[in-house]
């Protein structure tokens, strides 16, 4: 094989290394059994396939059907000048290329943070699109290619979309602002640097979920303040969740929650 894929969060990897570096932090996790590995053709032959469902206009998810690694969605956005492909899934095949590009051309491919990475080259090479890496998290890339390109800070990287970068889960963590999105009212595609939850009217902030590590209130004020700079009322996790309305003002409200509960202003409740 050219490349191998961990079986537990799906990023590519160049080499069959003896743990998976990003499953090995503890942000997320190694089996019991051990590092697992599998390839596209395993994957193929299993009987995966993929998914590409509107979720409203302009906006599409891209799934894997059974799910590949921390299974997440990705979001497939269009505009005039073309499309995004944000969080690729860690599966592809020439069905799923196709249904792709039958939305519109990529004209890049961007991960939120590491486990979200999937095999975001072959994405890239399938497409013929760039790979945005934030430069901050390049050190987790595990599948070098000359396709990657760092990026930091804000970029408009298509009229109206700007990919910008609050931090928390990893450094590099980055939200894209779409603000045609929702009717014109703007949409954030968070992934889990802000987590929509299953209530649909608060979010969390966690440096690592299986491990249920939170983040501190001086992060948690930062990426709320740095979020607050754009006017959104959606808000996209990277799996089916989402806040459908109001998001903005559910984001404030949920970090002022997690700033009291992590400073001792709720202990009282305990």
């Amino acid at each position: 094989m050219s490349f191998w894929i961990c079986a537990t969060c799906a990023v590519e990897h160049a080499e069959r290394a003896e743990v998976c570096a990003i499953c090995a932090d503890d942000r997320q996790w190694v089996p019991a059994e051990g590092q697992l590995w599998t390839t596209l053709d395993d994957l193929r032959e299993a009987g995966r396939r993929i998914e590409v469902v509107e979720r409203e206009p302009d906006l599409w998810a891209v799934n894997s059907t059974p799910g590949v690694g921390i299974g997440q969605q990705s979001k497939l956005l269009r505009t005039d000048a073309g499309c995004l492909l944000f969080d690729p899934i860690g599966y592809i095949d020439q069905a799923g290329v196709d249904a792709v590009t039958s939305v519109g051309d990529v004209v890049a491919i961007v991960a939120s943070h590491p486990h979200m990475y999937g095999v975001q080259v072959e994405w890239g090479r399938a497409l013929g699109a760039p790979v945005l890496v934030a430069e901050q998290d390049r050190q987790w890339v595990a599948r070098p290619d000359p396709i990657i390109q760092t990026w930091s800070g804000d970029v408009e990287i298509l009229p109206g979309v700007t990919l910008t970068q609050p931090g928390g889960h990893f450094p590099g963590s980055a939200v894209v602002h779409w603000a045609a999105g929702a009717s014109g009212k703007g949409v954030l595609l968070t992934s889990d640097t802000i987590f929509a939850n299953p209530d649909r009217t608060s979010v969390s902030f966690m440096r690592s979920y299986p491990n249920r590590i939170p983040l501190s209130a001086r992060v948690v004020e930062r990426i709320a303040s740095h979020v607050e700079r754009f006017a959104f009322d959606r808000l996209y996790g990277n799996f089916d969740n989402v806040i459908p309305s109001d998001a903005r003002r559910i984001v404030r409200r949920s970090a002022d929650r997690h700033i009291g509960w992590v400073t001792g202003e709720f202990d009282h409740l305990t």
